[in-house]
């Protein structure tokens, strides 16, 4: 059976590159950030729990996430038993970003939703050789399969987050292999403007070295192969300030970008500060790519919430630290990028359970622990309501304040 999926694979790749790329621009479109660094003891990559906590000390009192992904829809195969238990004794399963099923469980839920498709984490840090970035590997190949399969589109975005400037070339390099393993080539390949699209991930936020040279050569690399590319730049990339570098040459860089997208997630905490950010930031932002013929990407976020995460750095934050509100945060944001002139968005995240960004289906019954509760709305509500704000985008539903009904 697994040969035959990857022969359909081949062929739909053919038919793709003979009549044209399946999905030409990013315009008008929704797409969600795969995180897909989930691991879980006893799954194929060897790695034990990953990002679910402080990996062999991972328990019950000492975990990285805040939300509690719901796995009603699961079958046994795809459930890893954790440390944690239901109030009734009853042992609480979690999921692997390396099950091949899972992964096309998730990009089903985005067909199902309305959601045009998804930008795979690819990070950086863990390029190279090893177990870590043989997974990475494992992830990009099933996410590929599932988005194939299910008709959404991928695209790889390189997080650069603590990158060291020795390393840059090592990004270079892995797309340059990734392309002549006919990556661009496959059905489900996101394409801009006829290239096939790149997004790189963190230049100019003033937390972290500027690395303008490794920047400029690592832009210089990735054109060079013929590629669009997105950049993840800060909020205040176009003023030069608060979270971003005050260095004019982040221009030079930002406008070799065909696509612009500002990382606001945990910028402002209410629908009010997301109507204000829109006037104020990204109604002037878009302004400017319009001038500069560049296709603007704003981030939207359903909440945020890092308390387990926190404690395990040492620090304290509160559980639920930007409330969802029933999907009206969210909603503000995705009305106030229309307003503010945005004909595409990016939803942060389909998977973040870390940072309580997460679109997945969550909520319902969860064991006892610190986690967020969600149980104001359906397990598919953030889902769902993403997939509104592209209908919305598109005109096919009022552009109104109001949430839509289901």
């Amino acid at each position: 059976m697994k040969a035959v999926f990857s022969a359909l694979c081949f062929a739909l790749a053919a038919l793709a590159a003979a009549e044209g790329p399946l999905h030409p621009s990013l315009e008008g479109k929704v797409v969600t950030g795969y995180q897909g660094w989930f691991r879980a003891e006893g799954d194929t990559s060897g790695l034990g729990w990953v990002h679910y906590g402080p990996g062999k000390r991972f328990s019950s009192q000492a975990c990285s996430f805040d939300l509690w992904p719901d796995l009603s829809e699961f079958p046994a195969d795809e459930r890893y038993p954790s440390p944690f238990k239901f109030a009734d004794g009853r042992p609480a399963d979690l999921f692997s970003s390396v099950h091949p099923a899972t992964v096309r469980r998730h990009f089903r839920w985005m067909k199902d939703y309305g959601l045009d498709g998804a930008m795979l984490q690819r990070f950086a840090v863990g390029l190279g050789q090893g177990r870590g970035a043989a997974s990475l590997d494992v992830v990009l190949r099933n996410c590929t399969e599932a988005a194939n399969a299910e008709g959404r589109s991928l695209t790889v975005m390189y997080d650069l987050s603590g990158l060291t400037p020795d390393r840059f070339p090592l990004v270079a390099a892995d797309w340059r292999r990734l392309v002549a393993a006919g990556q661009t080539k496959q059905p489900c390949a996101q394409f801009h403007q006829g290239k096939p699209l790149v997004a790189l991930w963190g230049l100019g936020f003033k937390d972290r070295a500027p690395a303008l040279k490794e920047w400029t050569d690592l832009l210089a690399d990735i054109k060079a192969t013929g590629a669009a590319i997105m950049l993840g730049v800060p909020t205040y990339w176009r003023e030069l300030k608060h979270d971003s570098h005050a260095d004019p040459a982040l221009h030079t860089l930002i406008r070799q970008a065909d696509i612009i997208s500002p990382w606001t997630v945990g910028r402002f905490g209410d629908p009010q500060g997301a109507a204000d950010l829109g006037r104020k930031v990204w109604a002037p932002d878009a302004a400017w790519c319009r001038a500069e013929q560049k296709t603007y990407l704003p981030v939207i976020f359903p909440g945020f919430s890092w308390s387990n995460l926190s404690a395990l750095r040492g620090k304290q934050a509160r559980l639920d630290q930007i409330p969802r509100l029933g999907g009206r945060f969210l909603w503000s944001q995705a009305v106030a990028a229309r307003e503010a002139g945005a004909k595409t968005l990016y939803v942060a995240m389909f998977d973040e359970l870390d940072e309580g960004t997460a679109i997945m289906k969550c909520g319902g019954p969860r064991p006892v622990g610190n986690f967020v509760d969600l149980s104001d709305v359906p397990t598919d509500h953030y889902l769902w309501l993403s997939g509104q704000a592209g209908r919305m985008l598109r005109g096919e539903i009022p552009g109104s304040t109001d949430l839509p009904k289901r």
